[in-house]
């Protein structure tokens, strides 16, 4: 099947990154697509992605000089975590992952997905890619996957923070948020939307978050200027509760994919020590992916 009009696949050829990330470093947000023929597309996905398949996301990593990977499940795969946790079995134990899934789910199938490396649960509140799930099913999801252990990931657009603050702030697990909380970056980091995000992540000491998606969030392009105030405020304020990751293979890039290698050398911009570097990329994915 092709993928969908107007998607633009992942960088064909990355530049190699100046900056070299610690030995032992954790790109903690990436995906896998596919292969379709092996593993389809969910028939209720937005978008059909390229193929971007376990063999492809191995060799980035080891180009841009990262050990270890946090594959979290995509909204064009839906419920059907089957890519995901294939990469997990046959990583080595150099992958972790998180899922998407619905009240419905299994013991059996949680086990199975825990066996393999699955440490969180994805809730995706961005409307543009998804459907909103009613509140009181995300509540009995995670009561499901709290005995395992796991976190929950949340994906949501900055502006609809006051609409879901009160629901995050009730999960009782660890809770990551995916891409700096999405800001607009034409606002700035002092902005009120942005300031009431660094008072909750402030107020809670269960949230982390990502730095990760520059290249979303940019308006002036590469090499992304404009969003890393935003990252470096978060390492700034919560060193022990930030993470970084690729996002590789961009999917849903509007304009155009970004150089993995221009991203990875923004690290050392967002945290400029040595040890905020090795808290980003080494201790706080390890605590949270591989305790």
């Amino acid at each position: 099947m092709a993928m969908s009009a107007g998607y633009i696949p992942f960088h064909p050829n990355p530049s190699k990154p100046k900056y070299k990330p610690p030995a032992g470093a954790v790109d903690a947000h990436c995906h896998v697509f596919g292969p379709e023929a092996k593993f389809p597309y969910a028939p209720e996905r937005k978008y059909t992605p390229c193929d971007a398949p376990k063999e492809k996301l191995i060799e980035i990593r080891d180009f841009l000089g990262f050990d270890k990977n946090v594959i979290v499940q995509a909204s064009c795969h839906s419920k059907d975590n089957r890519a995901m946790v294939d990469a997990l079995q046959t990583s080595n134990n150099r992958a972790k992952g998180v899922a998407f899934v619905g009240e419905e789910v299994t013991a059996d199938e949680l086990k199975w997905m825990d066996e393999a490396g699955v440490k969180g649960v994805r809730f995706n509140f961005v409307k543009r890619l998804v459907d909103s799930t009613p509140r009181d099913v995300l509540e009995r999801i995670v009561k499901k996957i709290a005995p395992l252990g796991w976190h929950i990931v949340i994906y949501f657009e900055m502006q609809d923070l006051p609409d879901n603050e009160e629901f995050f702030k009730s999960i009782p697990t660890p809770v990551i948020v995916d891409h700096m909380g999405t800001p607009d970056v034409t606002k700035g980091v002092h902005h009120s939307e942005n300031q009431r995000f660094l008072d909750l992540m402030a107020a809670r000491d269960n949230f982390w978050v990502k730095t990760s998606g520059p290249e979303r969030l940019t308006k002036a392009g590469s090499p992304f200027d404009d969003a890393l105030p935003f990252a470096k405020t978060l390492v700034e304020n919560f060193p022990d509760r930030v993470l970084w990751g690729t996002d590789w293979p961009h999917p849903n890039m509007k304009k155009e994919a970004p150089d993995d290698g221009v991203l990875v050398d923004r690290i050392p911009l967002i945290a400029p020590t040595a040890e905020l570097q090795r808290k980003l990329l080494i201790d706080n994915p390890m605590r949270l992916y591989w305790p």
